[in-house]
């Protein structure tokens, strides 16, 4: 029989010992962390030590004698299916929530239904027309009306402000996320250099888990500014490219940005779509119906009233170009109390100018409601899709506090063998020759 140290055991019990005591950090460490942003929580693997061969026991069969256990790393536990559903979900969120934003506000400057939005203002506006046909030859009636056009052509003009504001706005989000100090390379510039870190540890056969953790924040936080997608290059970096553009912005260690983007999804996309100032985007077609809304009001009070009622040709432009004594109830030369052309452009109600200006209220409110709509429903899937990813990688108090008691008991019956494997050595060391034994 192969001879055996007498300290064998006394050295698996250490082993024991040790790794119950490293199982309980991790413990100590995931408790701490359990309201730490993108922590995943994380497990001590532990294994049978290599076991000590025994040449030759009773009966001429080998044998090996087990060594106790050892530590073989510390595993992050992490679903890389649940990380890309969610942050496929909060691109879309981000996406909705932002265009709901920015189409709320637009639908706010309507001011409708209330007796300031730009449809009962030009009710009135007719009305007065009703009145002046009434009554044309009153001094009050024809400054009544002119009062009414000013306040419609004010509104008019705000309108026209507040969209574009609105639109204006966009932009200046837009830049202030993708400029020099913004969020992209912020996020950017992190992730490469948590490459570095993470490659130069996993080189050295360690598991970076914190850095991984602090990686996957940075990628969540680019999800919700743009489509992400992730490429592993096999030593502990990666490769991220960002919504449609085709350079990677992060190639290891390597950032490029600024890049064009055109249709990236995310908040930037949102953002894109709202600022575009071509005829597709959102506002710049807000802008070009009230545009027509105002150009069918002008020349169709313009034509019928003989001289030129309203000056300019857009909803920025429309102005009042008659006084009170400049008004015409009825063609020159009519006898007194005609009103052929105040009635005539009382006729004017439900034409194309309301028309024009109702569906513009109802495109308006229908795509803020709609982008309002999508909002809660992506809400509610990213936070299914953050529910899955937490029931794999969040910490449970309950378990850690099952794992603590589990590891303790481990600890405290390593020190028990540990202490009994003392006691024998001290009776074999101190012991042993002694009469009486």
């Amino acid at each position: 029989m192969t001879a055996v140290s007498s300290f064998f055991g006394l050295n698996t019990a250490l082993r024991g010992l040790l790794a119950h005591q490293r199982a309980l950090d991790t413990t100590a460490h995931n408790i701490g962390n359990a309201s730490t942003e993108g922590y995943s929580r994380q497990q001590t693997q532990l294994a049978a030590a290599d076991p000590l061969s025994l040449a030759s026991v009773t009966g001429g069969n080998a044998a090996m004698l087990g060594a106790g256990v050892d530590v073989e790393g510390f595993k992050r536990v992490r679903d890389a299916f649940a990380d890309l559903q969610y942050r496929a979900q909060n691109m879309a969120f981000n996406q909705h929530q932002t265009t709901s934003e920015l189409l709320g506000s637009a639908e706010l400057s309507l001011s409708e239904p209330t007796d300031n939005g730009i449809g009962q203002v030009l009710a009135k506006f007719w009305s007065a027309w009703d009145d002046l046909a009434n009554h044309p030859e009153s001094p009050a009636t024809r400054q009544a009306l002119v009062n009414q056009a000013s306040l419609l052509t004010d509104r008019l003009n705000t309108l026209q402000g507040d969209l574009t504001a609105v639109r204006t706005e966009a932009q200046t989000q837009y830049g202030l996320l993708t400029g020099p100090t913004g969020d992209v390379l912020a996020a950017a510039q992190q992730i490469a250099q948590l490459n570095a870190s993470i490659r130069s540890a996993v080189q050295q056969g360690a598991s970076p888990n914190d850095l991984l953790d602090r990686r996957d924040v940075a990628l969540d936080k680019l999800s919700g500014l743009a489509q992400v997608s992730v490429t592993d290059l096999g030593d502990g970096s990666i490769r991220v490219n960002f919504g449609d553009a085709a350079t990677p912005l992060v190639d290891d260690t390597t950032v490029t940005w600024p890049q064009t983007l055109t249709s990236p999804g995310g908040r930037l996309g949102a953002l894109l779509q709202v600022a575009d100032t071509s005829a597709s985007g959102k506002i710049t077609g807000y802008l070009s119906d009230l545009d027509a809304v105002a150009s069918q009001l002008i020349s169709s009070v313009n034509s019928l009233h003989g001289t030129p009622f309203f000056s300019g040709t857009s909803a920025a432009t429309i102005g009042v170009a008659v006084t009170a004594s400049t008004v015409q109830a009825a063609p020159a030369g009519s006898p007194a109390g005609a009103n052929q052309i105040a009635l005539a452009i009382s006729a004017l109600r439900g034409g194309a100018a309301d028309t024009s200006y109702a569906n513009l209220v109802a495109r308006i409110g229908g795509e803020s409601r709609a982008a309002q709509q999508q909002q809660t429903t992506t809400q509610a899937l990213v936070n299914a899709a953050d529910d899955r990813r937490q029931s794999a990688s969040g910490v449970s108090m309950d378990e850690e506090m099952t794992n603590m008691v589990r590891f303790q008991r481990g600890y405290q019956a390593s020190a028990r063998v540990m202490s009994t494997i003392d006691e024998m050595l001290d009776t074999l060391i101190n012991r042993t020759g002694h009469v009486g034994l």
